[in-house]
């Protein structure tokens, strides 16, 4: 139980990756707030099954609900997680304006105000972590607005890091490669989930479980010489 006594916040927890992080997070002990958009029944299943878990309904496309997110954890907080994202594909050639404001908006911008907003409630030695992908690396067609805001999200991380380390706290970047959900089947037909699987040095999808670790690792005790950096929780899809 290494987050005995800690309190997290976690975007996008109702389901597929960020489900599982408030699971482990719950796990370890910690208080774990979470946030969902649409998935009423789904986030207050999970409230339901842990201890010391909260669901706080969000709509990350307006920055205005931001500050309701926060109001459970005013008290003071240790971990915030910004998970919640969308992965619309569409080609450059059939971009409109408007995808471009919803996609930075939830993937970008209203993870840098939730950043902002979490500072100074943050106790020292806190911890924020966040989600980005393996595509800002390996980008793919239909994705430029996805890894466009990821990478932006990327480099929030690096400055963040280095403007709160005199506090100890630590800022990191968890990027999964192909990790079997629901958004993932949904974006791609099963022989494309396949040759994932066979590019992948551990020859499997990742599950959600997998990302959640490496996350838990980051938002613990070890991890405190850890900062800056991105952590590619892909089973070897990039060596």
């Amino acid at each position: 139980m290494t987050l005995t006594g800690k309190t997290a916040l976690v975007t996008g927890g109702s389901r597929g990756i960020g489900r599982s992080i408030v699971r482990r997070l719950a796990a370890d002990g910690a208080r774990v707030v979470f946030t969902y958009h649409d998935s009423k029944a789904a986030a207050e299943q999970l409230a339901g099954e842990l201890p010391h878990v909260t669901a706080v309904q969000c709509d990350q496309a307006d920055p205005s609900t931001l500050p309701a997110i926060f109001e459970p954890v005013r008290d003071g907080l240790d971990i915030l997680v910004n998970n919640a994202a969308v992965a619309a594909s569409s080609p450059i050639a059939e971009l409109t304006a408007e995808d471009f404001d919803r996609t930075m908006t939830i993937n970008a911008k209203f993870p840098l105000l939730a950043i902002r907003e979490a500072i100074p409630l943050l106790r020292d030695g806190g911890r924020i972590i966040n989600i980005s992908t393996l595509n800002t690396v390996v980008p793919a067609p239909g994705l430029a607005l996805y890894c466009a805001s990821k990478a932006a999200l990327e480099q929030f991380t690096k400055v963040a890091a280095r403007e709160l380390g005199a506090r100890g706290i630590t800022v990191n970047t968890v990027s999964p490669g192909a990790t079997d959900t629901d958004m993932l089947r949904g974006a791609n037909p099963p022989e494309a989930l396949e040759r994932s699987a066979a590019l992948t040095a551990l020859q499997r999808l990742g599950q959600p479980e997998d990302v959640a670790a490496v996350v838990a690792f980051l938002a613990g005790p070890d991890s405190r010489w850890i900062t800056g950096q991105n952590l590619r929780a892909t089973g070897g899809l990039l060596v």
